[in-house]
């Protein structure tokens, strides 16, 4: 379908990359810095690349203030690697079931033996985040794991849960939306496609004490944290273009101002579309008001036929990939840190005369 006039992309990943940051990636394709080569053709062990991974390593410790106890790895295999690497390398995890893909981590630990759900919120179709108390941990854990943002159900985590356990989070819908107290988690993990990167880079932020309580012996190389942490995350080809393409992100996100600075923005952005919703008689979003994501925007339409008429009416209008996860359905805007505030004004207009029009 053409579509003529300005594209927002609504995709929850692989999702909307900076403007700035693409014509970057375009001017630079065929000759980084002066090179003669591109960045898809030079060598992970040139001095060229190593320059371009120690940015993205500085940058990224900046924007997140992470301490210097903690190293951050570039991985392939994106998040869903992780999901059974974490109990690979640390034994047996405590699982928050919040909605599918927390749900997926905890069935590669089960399968392993290595994992137990012991709270969540399928008791209400994951609209909210369930309060955590440390009595029901189960006893003979080793870490605990939540994924802080569910971009099927828009819901977040806006306070780490308290635990005595080392905490790992799947932050791969949230991460860089706004400030995150890094020194609370042990391990955070995020796929890149989302507010970091092209797909297939997968970013590790690990405290190195909990690196060190590693019980991976006998784990293929490939598999343990500690190969890419001692080898600076190039023990094997990594996947260069999009570290290159995350470090121009990162340096997107210092020149708008940080962390403080965009989280005000995508709050004004997720308000602009959550009281969109709550003013409507056409549209519904369930979720519990304190735990709404300001990643993910899932609503229905309480006339359920409408839906494949507004889809179909909104990428006419330039507003392209606004239906929902396929295995729940119904509507679903990711306003990640790339989409701009004008793509927001957009939907809202173009839901608001929908509404007019369809009552």
């Amino acid at each position: 379908m053409k579509v003529k006039g300005e594209i927002y992309n609504f995709c929850a990943g692989p999702a909307q990359l900076p403007k700035e940051v693409m014509e970057k990636v375009q001017k630079e394709l065929r000759d980084l810095d002066g090179c003669g080569m591109s960045i898809l053709e030079i060598s992970h062990r040139s001095e060229a690349f190593k320059e371009i991974l120690g940015e993205a390593k500085t940058r990224l410790k900046g924007l997140l203030s992470i301490p210097d106890d903690y190293s951050i790895l570039f991985l392939q295999g994106g998040a869903s690697l992780q999901f059974p690497m974490v109990p690979m390398n640390f034994g047996k995890g405590a699982y928050v079931i919040t909605g599918r893909w927390a749900n997926k981590a905890y069935e590669a630990a089960k399968l392993q033996g290595r994992g137990e759900a012991f709270s969540g919120s399928a008791d209400r179709n994951f609209e909210y985040i369930p309060k955590i108390y440390r009595e029901d941990i189960p006893k003979d854990a080793k870490f605990l794991h939540i994924c802080d943002n569910n971009t099927l159900y828009g819901t977040k985590f806006f306070t780490p849960p308290e635990t005595d356990l080392p905490l790992v989070s799947d932050m791969s819908s949230c991460i860089l939306s706004a400030p995150c107290p890094v020194e609370k988690y042990s391990l955070i993990y995020a796929g890149a496609q989302k507010n970091i990167g092209p797909a297939g880079l997968c970013v590790v932020i690990i405290k190195n004490s909990f690196l060190d309580s590693a019980g991976d012996e006998e784990l293929p190389l490939m598999l343990r944290y500690k190969t890419y942490a001692e080898h600076d995350s190039l023990y094997n080809t990594p996947p260069t273009f999009a570290i290159y393409v995350a470090n121009l992100v990162f340096a997107w996100l210092e020149q708008k101002g940080g962390l403080k600075v965009m989280e005000e923005i995508n709050r004004e952005k997720a308000k602009l579309l959550y009281d969109c919703i709550g003013n409507s008689a056409l549209y519904l979003n369930k979720v519990s008001p304190r735990d709404r994501s300001i990643m993910n925007v899932p609503f229905r339409l309480r006339r359920r036929e409408l839906e494949p008429v507004f889809l179909e009416e909104a990428e006419k209008a330039g507003l392209m990939n606004l239906k929902g996860h396929w295995s729940i359905g119904g509507i679903r805007a990711s306003i990640y840190n790339a989409m701009p505030k004008a793509g927001v004004i957009a939907l809202v207009n173009f839901m608001q005369q929908f509404e007019r029009e369809n009552l």
